[in-house]
């Protein structure tokens, strides 16, 4: 028997795959969860076999949700619904240590065949999510992305130009660079733009 945590935002899917799971085999599900918040809680106190967890979710979404249940349970196995996977995301999830990736439009029979194979230690992305999610449309250079994270949590160039060892100058080029791909106009924009489409990574 596989016991379970179904995390997903959507009542009506999470309802159908907490009914529909149990009879596609022998799972249990041992609690369901709305939100990041109530998905962290629910897998630190049930601590099942695996967290089903959807991507996007009000107060704390799944990535940062997985994040915190990490930190107390870094052996968590762990399978994320997504609708669909921009590039980036794909990348974080499997940084946190995340075993599966499904697509939320998969059939109930597959999902809880993906989570019998992630009980067995084995991993599984869908070649659909793959498809999508593994292509790297960033144009920004790694020390673009560094220079941007930096401006994101609110340094000067002077103060990146010391934590990265740099020149004041070369971070500076850096800045215009990304803002001239990102087609922005301040430094603070294009390290939005970079954040929104999961750059920053």
């Amino acid at each position: 028997m596989t016991t379970v945590v179904l995390a997903d935002d959507e009542a009506l899917l999470r309802k159908a795959l907490a009914a529909l799971l149990p009879l596609e085999g022998e799972i249990t599900v041992l609690a369901e969860a709305a939100d990041g918040e109530a998905a962290t809680e629910a897998t630190l106190r049930h601590r099942p076999d695996v967290l089903v967890i959807d991507l996007e979710m009000p107060h704390m979404d799944g990535l940062a949700a997985i994040t915190a249940i990490r930190r107390a349970l870094p052996h968590q196995i762990i399978l994320m619904l997504t609708r669909h996977a921009r590039p980036g995301v794909l990348r974080k999830a499997l940084k946190l240590g995340v075993q599966g990736f499904v697509s939320k439009s998969a059939e109930p029979a597959h999902i809880t065949s993906v989570i019998k194979t992630l009980h067995e230690g084995k991993r599984w992305i869908d070649p659909d999510v793959s498809a999508l999610a593994v292509v790297d449309d960033c144009p920004l250079t790694d020390r673009e992305i560094d220079v941007l994270r930096a401006t994101g949590e609110g340094y000067s160039a002077a103060d990146i130009a010391t934590q990265l060892h740099l020149a004041e100058g070369t971070v500076r080029n850096y800045l215009s660079n990304a803002m001239r791909k990102t087609q922005t106009r301040t430094r603070h924009e294009a390290a939005r733009y970079a954040r929104d489409h999961d750059w920053l990574a």
